[in-house]
């Protein structure tokens, strides 16, 4: 299909949207309803089975709901005339995002032809509204692309587990090439095995592309901070590099290696003067046009808890426009975004009436919790109105509730638009939640700027909820140079540091304040971290599964493991009336 096509495709979907969900539904129950999952919920009833019937049977899930069926399958216990939790064939399992936890969720990936059209059209169409914005120009682009196959992982009945963003990058190898010609970096470093390598190696070969380069692109945000730090501390060696012809002895890995060598195409003395010139400067800002002068856009996701970064990557930006991801998610397609230049405080998602079957359960933000487990469907969600989102999938989920909380701000055509704004609580215990976090870290941020001359790189909270009272405690990365990394902080640090802090907890939201003025909240801790600390928990996410290409950094902790590491790496601890190194 054309992109005319391909954008017309996805318009006529938003049309009668309705009517639209109404269909994927009755095609996901006509091929699945006999599964063990909803057999006990759906037994007594005969087929079609009704939207109306389907949400008064079956209950409203969780992960853990599916856990012991997945672990079935992950095992190999694979009944084909009583499947588990689609009629489908079982082709691997995808690794969830989230990174709350040491080790990520796994989603089964069923082999469903009405799932893949779903996920096919969304992607395309992503595709396309990129290039009506920015239409190719000239055959030679390149795009620099920061992805990373990740680790792959054998289940024990011999499924493969991925992220999901990897995937495609697992095929045969001439369909993988046909989606990569475009990308400055050969498919040696996107399959490589060392995070870091692969980072240096995709700026080395971006760098030696400088001039074809029309666009940057990652998944999320925090990838390009993390990509742009890489460039500052090894842009000399990147150099030198460019004018030998050959990637630096850290670089190992054969495949890998020798690919970049072919990319490099021999010693390139004019290049590395060049891009020398250009960083011995020590000017960051705006430094992508220079580095690469045809760029034309970056992109990733920013919102959620990637708004944090997006201030430091316009900064990178400069005058190049930094446009927006889309809602996608392992488990299924959910939005796309039709206006991928507005900043992340504005992004709009059409929900695809075509992707999944979805459900919008009403949710508080004043008492942060659902409002009881009547869903409203695509023709009841009322605008203004905040809700979790539910979704019963092609591929084996079931009025699953996703986690994520949006509001919704209008409709296009008879889809709803929305605004995603956090990942839900897990529980009513946690009093705080990433909206209110990010927030308060604003406002931190700006102090910490004025009266320390210190810029904030990391930021999580954790929660123990097992103390009485309870315990809070935000962790916090600053920048290398600052006076939060002597060994001995000077008494006028000391009181500043203080100051700042309780700014930062005039601003954790309204439960919090009224449970810390009861006395069922300790005073809140606040503790600088070692630089580099979030990076090493990266890398501990990574080595237990994590998917490189996907990680989030944790906001809100919620296990102990992930809290003993940072706490072992703090420098100092702040609380109301003492500060201890």
């Amino acid at each position: 299909m054309t992109d005319e096509e391909i954008l017309s495709k996805l318009e006529d979907s938003t049309k009668n949207a309705t009517r639209r969900q109404l269909d994927t539904l009755r095609s996901i129950l006509e091929r699945q309803a006999g599964v063990r999952y909803l057999q006990p919920h759906l037994s007594g009833y005969g087929a079609p089975i009704d939207a109306l019937t389907f949400r008064r049977a079956v209950p409203l899930s969780c992960y853990d709901d599916y856990v012991d069926h997945i672990n079935q399958l992950a095992s190999g216990l694979v009944d084909h005339d009583k499947p588990l939790l689609s009629v489908d064939p079982l082709v691997c399992f995808f690794y969830s995002s989230g990174t709350s936890s040491v080790k990520p969720k796994l989603i089964p990936y069923f082999d469903s032809t009405l799932s893949k059209a779903a996920s096919q059209i969304a992607h395309q169409g992503s595709g396309a509204i990129l290039r009506r914005l920015f239409p190719p120009k000239n055959e030679n682009s390149k795009v620099l692309c920061f992805i990373y196959a990740g680790n792959i992982t054998t289940t024990k009945g011999g499924f493969k587990a991925m992220a999901a963003s990897a995937f495609p990058l697992h095929r045969s190898r001439n369909e993988t090439w046909s989606q990569l010609r475009y990308h400055s970096s050969p498919i040696e470093v996107i399959l490589g095995s060392d995070l870091e390598h692969q980072m240096y190696c995709h700026l080395l070969c971006g760098l030696r592309n400088s001039e074809i380069i029309s666009g940057i692109v990652a998944p999320y945000a925090v990838g390009l901070i993390r990509i742009f730090s890489v460039l500052e501390s090894k842009w000399e060696q990147m150099c030198d590099d460019l004018e030998n012809g050959y990637p630096c002895s850290d670089i190992t890995e054969i495949a890998m290696r020798d690919s970049v060598i072919e990319v490099l195409g021999g010693p390139q003395p004019d290049l590395a003067k060049r891009i020398r010139s250009i960083c011995q400067e020590n000017n960051w800002c705006g430094i992508v046009s220079r580095l690469w002068p045809n760029v034309r856009y970056i992109r990733c996701v920013t919102t959620g808890i990637m708004r944090q970064y997006y201030p430091k990557l316009k900064y990178y930006a400069g005058e190049v426009p930094v446009v927006g991801g889309d809602y996608f998610a392992s488990e299924c397609c959910v939005g796309i975004n039709l206006d991928i230049v507005q900043p992340p405080e504005t992004t709009r998602f059409v929900m695809l009436p075509t992707a999944a079957y979805f459900e919008f359960l009403p949710f508080d933000m004043e008492r942060r919790e659902i409002i009881g487990e009547e869903t409203a469907e695509f023709s009841s969600v009322e605008v203004g109105k905040v809700y979790e989102v539910v979704v019963t999938t092609y591929r084996g989920l079931y009025r699953y509730r996703l986690g994520d909380i949006v509001k919704v701000v209008g409709f296009y055509n008879s889809a709803p638009q929305v605004e995603f704004l956090m990942r839900a609580p897990k529980s009513s215990f946690e009093i705080v939640t990433e909206r209110d976090l990010m927030s308060a870290m604003e406002g931190f941020q700006s102090v910490l700027r004025n009266a320390m001359a210190a810029e904030i790189v990391e930021f999580a909270i954790y929660m123990d909820l097992e103390l009485s009272p309870r315990k809070l405690r935000i962790f916090v990365e600053v920048s290398g140079g600052c006076m939060f990394l002597q060994e001995k902080l000077p008494e006028s640090s000391v009181v500043g540091f203080k100051r700042c802090c309780s700014s930062l907890e005039d601003g954790l939201g309204s439960i919090y304040k009224v449970q810390r003025n009861r006395g069922q909240v300790s005073p809140l801790l606040v503790s600088i971290v070692k630089p580099g600390s979030f990076d090493k928990l990266l890398r501990v996410a990574i080595e237990n599964g994590a998917p490189a290409s996907q990680y989030k950094p944790p906001k809100i902790i919620r296990n102990h493991e992930i809290a003993e590491f940072l706490e072992g790496c703090s420098l100092a601890t702040a609380c109301l009336d003492s500060l201890d190194g």
